[in-house]
């Protein structure tokens, strides 16, 4: 039986939930799925031994990654590259369909220039916009940032773009990589 581990960086949760529902579709098709955030990792520790194949993910949060989540890929870039792997970012630009493609994604193009580690296999997610639950200022900097892409304004919008049956096919399609 495959074992796949999750690992994944989440700021407000929704990276979070969808780690939780690429495990739920690995262990509906009758393998083995565990998830880690990359803080506790770090904290932790990883045992990369028990499990087949890895998979990590982060937020795009403004046009970057987090530092933190660079330094754990930097510290764990060996790690990583030891097993099948693959790597998803979740971001509101892959709204659209020419940006939600690894070549038309310019953050998932930025991670790969940025990162030592070189991922087998890439994912683009779409997230979520969630107005109510960012800090004024992030609302501010989000709705700006949504004007010059025609994406919505409104400071009470909530919209999940994120394809939930696109991402559980995700999760058995890391089930091929071992």
């Amino acid at each position: 039986m495959t074992s796949v581990l999750v690992l994944y960086m989440s700021r407000q949760g929704h990276t979070a939930r969808i780690a939780r529902h690429i495990c739920q579709s690995i262990e509906a098709a009758g393998s083995r799925a565990a998830m880690m955030d990359v803080v506790e990792a770090t904290h932790e520790g990883v045992d990369w031994d028990r499990h087949d194949v890895v998979a990590l993910g982060a937020p795009v949060l403004y046009g970057t990654y987090d530092k933190s989540f660079l330094e754990f890929v930097a510290a764990h870039e060996a790690d990583l590259s030891k097993k099948p792997n693959s790597f998803f970012n979740v971001s509101v630009v892959a709204r659209t369909p020419e940006k939600a493609t690894v070549a038309g994604n310019r953050y998932m193009q930025k991670f790969l220039e940025l990162s030592p580690w070189k991922p087998k296999d890439l994912k683009v997610i779409a997230g979520k916009v969630d107005y109510p639950s960012w800090a004024w200022h992030e609302r501010f900097m989000i709705r700006l940032i949504m004007k010059y892409t025609d994406g919505p304004t409104d400071p009470t919008t909530v919209i999940d773009y994120t394809d939930w049956d696109d991402v559980a096919a995700y999760g058995r399609h890391l089930l091929t990589l071992r």
